[in-house]
């Protein structure tokens, strides 16, 4: 059965100067190049990154009918100023039409907005989707704001009163000597960033306000939510003094959002299933960078657990709701 991919990313193989200390491409061969932030290297990409045929070849060998093609956050520009953040999404929104341009009905674009400016992010989707977009990709969080900023919040509000669905992806990351090993912020901090911005879009009312229609995902397997929603639980009735802050329990806000099926064993994958719902989880591969999924949905095509019915919904079923 093929399966419709929530979450990819890419980079297009050149842009215009950000200015001084952002992101620019140093470009090694057509099919290698390295991302450069300022000075430092970032990260070392292949042509799978902008290249429609490559992606299109790993797709049809990996089963996906269709992919969400969204921008690599390194790229978000929040800490820029609103007028340059706008630069800069619209700089990479009309690149990301260009690379999905020639199979528009398999690879489908998510823009980036400048959250850090309401109006400025509100205008740029509105933009974007008048483009071609299909949808938008944020990050979790804008400096010390979360998802339960107020600006963010009116965001996901005009996101709901567009249809547009929303996947929110972790970045930046704390910074701390023990987080320098092992790519610890990747393993620990991705995840307990999810985490947290799940707590807040609960706890700090989001849910409550946003309307249900909200169409919202969370990369890998939203992070350590599922596994410790128990906890979250315990200590709202536990120490309601603290943090009852939302009309209802965490557990009632479950179905409120979706979570991607980056998590690699069926075991854990089991536990979104049995946490969230079968309806709540969706293929995503995180491609093409190596700590992704290949084949994308392999874990979903493996999993005994499933029945054929709840296979299909993680496959394609959920995906097409969410994309609407």
């Amino acid at each position: 059965m093929r399966a419709i991919d929530v979450h990819s990313h890419f980079v297009p193989h050149g842009w215009p100067d950000l200015g001084e200390g952002m992101p620019w491409l140093r470009a090694e061969t057509e099919r290698e190049a390295m991302i450069m932030v300022g000075s430092a290297e970032f990260r070392r990409i292949r042509s799978d990154c902008w290249d429609a045929s490559v992606r299109l070849r790993d797709m049809d060998a990996d089963g996906i009918e269709a992919q969400v093609v969204s921008p690599t956050p390194v790229f978000f520009g929040y800490d820029t100023s609103p007028g340059h953040g706008e630069k800069i999404a619209r700089v990479f929104n009309d690149l990301a039409l260009e690379i999905c341009a020639p199979a528009p009905d398999r690879l489908l674009p998510f823009c980036q907005v400048p959250l850090q400016d309401t109006d400025a992010a509100c205008r740029e989707l509105d933009r974007a989707v008048a483009a071609g977009h299909r949808g938008v990709e944020i990050g979790n969080h804008v400096g010390d704001r979360d998802l339960d900023d107020a600006g963010v919040a009116t965001f996901l509000q005009h996101a709901a009163s567009l249809g547009v669905p929303v996947f929110v992806h972790p970045w930046d990351m704390p910074d701390a000597p023990r987080l320098d090993r092992w790519m610890a912020r990747w393993l620990t901090g991705m995840p307990a960033e999810t985490h947290l911005s799940i707590i807040a879009m609960i706890l700090g009312g989001v849910f409550d306000r946003v309307p249900p229609s909200l169409r919202i995902c969370f990369a890998h397997g939203g992070g350590s939510f599922a596994f410790w929603l128990g906890r979250l639980e315990n200590a709202w009735h536990q120490r309601a003094d603290i943090i009852a802050t939302s009309e209802k329990p965490p557990s009632e806000y479950v179905g409120r959002f979706s979570v991607d099926s980056v998590v690699f064993t069926e075991a854990a994958l089991r536990n979104l299933v049995d946490t969230l719902g079968a309806g709540q989880v969706l293929v995503g591969s995180d491609y093409p960078y190596p700590l992704g999924e290949r084949p994308a949905g392999g874990v979903v095509r493996r999993a005994e657990f499933l029945d054929e019915a709840s296979r299909e919904l993680l496959l394609r079923g959920n995906a097409k709701r969410f994309l609407g």
